[in-house]
């Protein structure tokens, strides 16, 4: 088979518009299509130079998009994550009582996967809930959309209030809300979040919402309202413990689950609403650790998952996981997931562009690591901090210094003084 009658077959065509999560019809399309990309087939440059010169550049381009689309690969500590939502997500929506569903609380760095982990998991709910439904008897609603939008994914707004917030999560839906109180603003989001019977609320960036502002006791009765809707409340930041935005509430030592008092004063408080201590599960999401054995073999192992999604003629096993590799790689990237996912793919596209087809230390070296992304705020976290560039090195290199992890270092002497 030819290598254009393998893209052909396969559907790979250039990527159009990316749907917006932001919006219940985007979100879906997204969630419907979010593994829908084949990646480049494997080919032996042999195979490759048999081609004709179109069929060659068909391939290199089907190549370039495999790099530019890494998978997402499960590591210990989205594991917890997608662990906890799998299961907080599917008992709360068993839930018949009129009670608070109990929330999640994402917490971690700038580009250590929090969306892409926790809109993963969710639409993995959402296609297992929907395929139930299938199955069993669903009782009608009244009133009810035609729109279906059992997951709702919101980025808090850059300059956020409860207002906006609420606004924010009407936008979803496309519901207006302009000129509306913050109470009739709160009222419309539970008849939204009802009528389109959604069952998750995902509000991303959430420490966008600054409690030293003067209606910082609104926001913080704003949570307690939205976790009184009969939805799973995920709320995602960069230093929740540190913002400010759980003044009022308590962590229990023993559970590390959050709990809140009742709310002091609102304007929308019922019976279901107050019944219930709000909780949350607090799960920080860290980046990988070269600290002990276990440690370095967590991060090699995803190193070799990276390592088999690569198309590079002369890639060879060991490439990213041999010798100082996984040393150089940690260094470069701290462990943390996002900018180690940019180092490779900007690495592979430069073997492509020099011919090396391999990646190598010197070809890295010549990557700057620049996090830039049109929604994220560098002054709040959200894009991370990334690790110093390495030295120049010299004409004449010495050894490189052995990794030292696996020594035994024996038994420490102790000094007793005498007097």
């Amino acid at each position: 088979m030819s290598i254009e009658a393998s893209l052909s077959g396969r559907g790979f065509i250039l990527p159009g518009e990316v749907p917006d999560r932001e919006s219940a019809e985007g979100w879906t399309r997204w969630r419907k299509t979010r593994h829908s990309f084949v990646p480049a087939p494997r080919l032996s440059r042999a195979q490759y130079d048999k081609e004709s010169k179109r069929d060659r550049a068909l391939h290199d381009l089907h190549r370039r998009a495999t790099h530019a689309n890494l998978p997402l690969l499960d590591t210990p500590m989205s594991l917890v994550v997608s662990e906890l939502m799998q299961t907080r997500l599917l008992n709360n929506a068993m839930k018949q009582k009129p009670t608070t569903r109990p929330g999640i609380m994402i917490n971690g760095g700038g580009n250590q996967g929090k969306t892409e982990t926790a809109v993963e998991a969710a639409a993995a709910f959402e296609d297992l809930w929907l395929g139930l439904e299938e199955f069993v008897d669903v009782p009608e609603l009244p009133g009810a959309r035609d729109l279906r939008a059992t997951v709702a994914y919101v980025q808090t707004p850059v300059t956020a209030t409860p207002k906006s917030t609420c606004q924010a999560i009407l936008d979803f839906f496309g519901t207006s809300g302009r000129n509306m109180t913050l109470t009739q603003l709160v009222r419309q989001v539970r008849a939204s979040l009802r009528d389109h019977r959604t069952r998750v609320l995902i509000l991303d960036d959430i420490t966008r919402l600054r409690m030293h502002r003067k209606d910082d006791q609104d926001t913080l009765d704003l949570i307690r309202a939205l976790m009184s809707m009969r939805v799973t409340l995920i709320l995602i930041g960069v230093g929740i413990p540190d913002s400010g935005l759980l003044s009022g509430g308590w962590q229990d030592p023993r559970t590390g689950q959050w709990e809140f008092p009742e709310p002091g004063h609102t304007d929308w408080k019922d019976a279901a609403s107050t019944q219930t201590a709000r909780r949350f599960d607090l799960v920080d999401l860290r980046p990988f650790s070269y600290d002990t054995p276990d440690d370095i073999a967590h991060f090699v192992d995803h190193l070799t998952g990276l390592e088999d999604e690569l198309r590079l003629f002369n890639a060879h096993e060991g490439m990213l996981t041999g010798g100082n590799m996984p040393e150089y790689i940690y260094r470069r990237t701290g462990g943390v997931v996002g900018l180690i996912e940019r180092l490779i793919e900007d690495g592979a596209s430069l073997a492509m562009d020099t011919g090396v087809e391999a990646i190598t230390e010197e070809l890295l070296d010549s990557v700057i690591i620049r996090t830039q992304h049109p929604k994220r705020v560098r002054a709040a976290g959200e894009e991370g901090d990334v690790p110093p560039a390495l030295p120049a090195k010299k004409a004449v290199q010495g050894r490189r210094p052995r990794n030292t992890v696996f020594d035994d270092k024996g038994v420490p002497q102790i000094t007793v003084s005498r007097k």
